[in-house]
């Protein structure tokens, strides 16, 4: 279901409001999503607080009754090192290719960046 040109849109624009983080790179898998993130300012809420809030628009915009696009929890790690961010990327870029959707990680149309992080 996420991986489509409407939930790519809708990630993007819910995360383009959702500023109190920024979101850097991203890839959105078929059933799940990875994204790089930073905290969009010194007042920057919870991570978890902020997760729900574009889970929500997102949910919405999409049409999805009672929220049933997300599961509850995520993932999270905290990248100390800019060579981690890349090294990171790498692994995630190449979800699609793993996953058998693409040959190469650069034609897996559901990925970009928003905001480049920086270290």
């Amino acid at each position: 279901m996420l991986a489509s040109p409407v939930a790519h849109d809708v990630l993007v624009s819910a995360w383009t409001v959702a500023t109190a983080w920024l979101v850097g790179r991203y890839v959105i898998m078929p059933d799940h999503v990875h994204l790089f993130c930073s905290p969009g300012g010194l007042d920057a809420p919870l991570l978890e607080r902020w997760m729900k809030y574009w889970k929500s628009s997102a949910t919405k915009l999409l049409g999805e009754p009672g929220g049933t696009v997300w599961q509850r929890h995520h993932w999270d790690r905290q990248l100390r090192r800019g060579q981690s961010y890349s090294e990171k990327w790498e692994y995630v870029c190449n979800n699609p290719v793993r996953h058998r959707l693409v040959s190469n990680a650069a034609e897996w149309p559901y990925q970009g960046e928003l905001n480049q992080l920086r270290w």
